[in-house]
C-alpha cells in the first residue's frame, strides 16, 4: 500500500493521528522536500516518529518515482507531503503511477495554505483561482498569473498568490555542465511578490490593479509565530514578514464589512487602511 499523508503547515505535531500511526508502521518513510517545507528540520520529525524519514527531492519524486514505489505491493510505504497531499500535480502523478502498477493507494487529507488562509478573516467562498507567482529574472518575467487575476477580479474575488520556492536548484551553467552542484535555497518573500506583480502592471497598463490595491501578505501561516499584514501594494513591496513561507492575497473588486473589520487588525497603517477601503468599495 502506497499512503500519501498530510502533515500541515507548521511542526511535527501538524500530522494527524491516523497518519502517525501509518507512518510508524510503514517500511519505509519519505518526506517530499520540494513543492513545499516545514518550519521544523527533518531530525525533529525523526524524533517524534521515533523513526528514519528519507528525504524526497525533486528527481527522486519526478525521475525516480519506482524507487519510492518499490515493493509497495507488498509492504507499506508512506509519502510525506506538506499540507495536503493533493496541493500539487506532483503527487497526483505519483498516484496515478502507484495505479498503474497496481498498487493500493490510500491518502490521509491535513490542512494546506488553501483552506488555511481564512485565518486572515476574507470568506473562503470569495476566492477565485490560485495562481503562482515565479522569481523573476532580467531575461524571463512570465505574466501568466495576470490573466487568472484579471478574470477573478471582473467577478469580485480574491485571489490567493503562492509564491515560488527554489530548493536544490542548479544554475545554468552547472546544468549544462552536468555538475551537481546546487544554489542555496530561495523562498521568496510576500514583498517580492507585491514587487513583481506592480512590475507587470506597468507594463501591460490595463488597471486591474495598482499600488493602492488592497492586499495580505501571510508568513507561516498556522505556527505559532505566524503573521499577517494588511495594507497597499505599494506598502507591502516593503513589508517585512520574517522568514518563510510567505503568501499574498489580492482583494478582489467585492468585499464584506465583516472582511474589513478583521482585516483593520492586521493593518500596517489604521488610518491608511481606512481611506482605502472607502476608496475601492465604498463602507
Amino acid at each position: 500500500m502506497l499512503y500519501l499523508v498530510g502533515l500541515g503547515l507548521a511542526d511535527e505535531t501538524d500530522i494527524t493521528v491516523k497518519g502517525l500511526e501509518i507512518v510508524k508502521r510503514a517500511s519505509r518513510v519519505y518526506l517530499e522536500a520540494y513543492t513545499s517545507i516545514l518550519l521544523v528540520e527533518k531530525e525533529k520529525l525523526e524524533a517524534f516518529y521515533g523513526r528514519p524519514v528519507i528525504v524526497a527531492d525533486r528527481e527522486l519524486v519526478e525521475s525516480d518515482s519506482d524507487a519510492i514505489l518499490q515493493g509497495a505491493q507488498n509492504e507499506d510505504v508512506a509519502f510525506l507531503v506538506v499540507g495536503d497531499p493533493f496541493g500539487a500535480t506532483t503527487h497526483t502523478d505519483l498516484v496515478l503511477r502507484a495505479r498503474g502498477l497496481k498498487i493500493e493507494v490510500q491518502v490521509v487529507q491535513n490542512a494546506s495554505i488553501l483552506n488555511a488562509i481564512g485565518a486572515i478573516g476574507l470568506q473562503l467562498y470569495n476566492f477565485g483561482q490560485t495562481v503562482s507567482m515565479v522569481f523573476f529574472t532580467e531575461n524571463w518575467k512570465p505574466a501568466s498569473f495576470y490573466d487568472r487575476v484579471k478574470e477573478n477580479r471582473r467577478i469580485g474575488l480574491h485571489t490567493l498568490m503562492l509564491l515560488d520556492i527554489k530548493v536544490k536548484e542548479q544554475s545554468m551553467e552547472n546544468l549544462a555542465r552536468g555538475r551537481k552542484i546546487f544554489e542555496p535555497p530561495r523562498y521568496m518573500t510576500a514583498a517580492q511578490c507585491a514587487q513583481q506583480m506592480l512590475e507587470i502592471e506597468a507594463e501591460k497598463k490595463e488597471g486591474i490593479y495598482g499600488p493602492s490595491t488592497l492586499a495580505v501578505g501571510v508568513a507561516r501561516v498556522g505556527s505559532r509565530d505566524q503573521r499577517i499584514l494588511c495594507g497597499s501594494l505599494e506598502e507591502l513591496s516593503v513589508a517585512e514578514l520574517g522568514p518563510p513561507l510567505h503568501s499574498l492575497v489580492l482583494l478582489g473588486s467585492r468585499a464584506h464589512e465583516m472582511e474589513r473589520d478583521f482585516l483593520k487588525s492586521y493593518a500596517i497603517n489604521e488610518a491608511s487602511f481606512r481611506k482605502l477601503w472607502m476608496d475601492q468599495y465604498g463602507s
